[in-house]
C-alpha cells in the first residue's frame, strides 16, 4: 500500500477523515457509500486495546471490512500497548496511515521506522497530557501528527482549551520538519474555522459534527469545506 504524501505545508484542501467508531455498524456498506458520496476524504480507525486507554473498540476484523468496501484511504489509530509487536498484521490490512502513541512502546522510535520500511505514512498521536517537548525527535521520522484534543478513548468529549498552544509549536515547525498536523476530538464549526487557516491540514469527524446528525452527510461536509476556506 502506497503512503499519503506529505505537500509541505502547500495550500491544499483540508483532509476530513470520518471517525468510524462513530458510524452505524447496522449497514456499514451503506455507510461507507454515503460518506463517500458526501465527499469523505479518507477513514480513521481507533484501535483500542481496554489497556492503553480504558475502551475497547474496533478490532483488526472492522479495519479489514472498512478496507475492503472502499479505495479512498484509510488510517489505522493504534490505541494499544506496544504497537510493534502487532504491527505486522495492521501493515497486512492495507491501511494508508498508521499513528501510535509514543507512550505506548519502549522504542517509539523503531515503531515509526518499521512503518516507513512497510511503505506506510508514518504518524504518531499526540496525547493531550503530551507535550511538543516530548515526541520533538520523533518528527525527524513521523510524517503526520495527530494532536489530540480529548482524552483517548471516548467519543463525545468535551474540547481541552490548553491544546491550542501546543498544536501552535507544531503548526511553526511543520516546514523545517516536513510534517502534516492533523486535529482529532470535539471537531466543531468554530475549532476548525480557527485552525484551518492556521495550517492544520486535515480533521477526524466525529459525534460532534458528523455521525447522529439529521442533515445529510453530503450536506454536512460541504458545510465543513466552507468553515475550512
Amino acid at each position: 500500500m502506497k503512503p499519503i504524501k506529505s505537500h509541505g505545508g502547500k495550500n491544499m484542501q483540508t483532509e476530513l477523515s470520518a471517525s468510524m467508531m462513530c458510524a452505524n455498524f447496522g449497514n456499514l456498506e451503506k455507510e461507507i457509500k454515503l460518506l463517500e458520496d458526501g465527499g469523505i476524504d479518507s477513514f480513521h480507525i481507533d484501535i483500542m486495546d481496554g489497556q492503553f486507554v480504558p475502551n475497547f473498540c474496533m478490532g483488526i476484523q472492522d479495519l479489514k471490512c472498512i478496507r475492503k468496501l472502499t479505495n479512498k484511504p484509510v488510517e489505522a489509530h493504534l490505541m494499544i500497548k506496544r504497537p510493534l509487536s502487532y504491527l505486522k498484521v495492521f501493515i497486512e490490512s492495507g491501511v494508508n496511515v498508521i499513528y501510535v502513541h509514543p507512550e505506548a512502546d519502549y522504542q517509539p522510535a523503531t515503531t515509526l521506522q518499521a512503518i516507513i520500511n512497510a511503505g506506510i505514512t508514518p504518524g504518531i498521536a499526540v496525547n493531550p497530557g503530551t507535550s511538543f517537548e516530548n515526541v520533538s525527535e520523533l518528527l525527524f521520522l513521523a510524517k503526520r501528527v495527530l494532536v489530540m484534543s480529548v482524552n483517548p478513548g471516548n467519543a463525545g468529549q468535551v474540547f481541552l482549551p490548553y491544546i491550542g498552544q501546543k498544536l501552535n509549536k507544531f503548526l511553526n515547525v511543520r516546514k523545517e520538519r516536513d510534517i502534516e498536523v492533523y486535529w482529532d476530538g470535539a471537531c466543531s464549526e468554530d475549532k476548525i474555522k480557527t485552525y484551518a487557516p492556521k495550517g492544520v491540514k486535515g480533521f477526524v469527524l466525529g459525534t460532534t459534527i458528523l455521525f447522529g446528525k439529521e442533515k445529510s452527510y453530503k450536506n454536512i461536509l460541504q458545510d465543513v469545506r466552507e468553515y475550512c476556506l
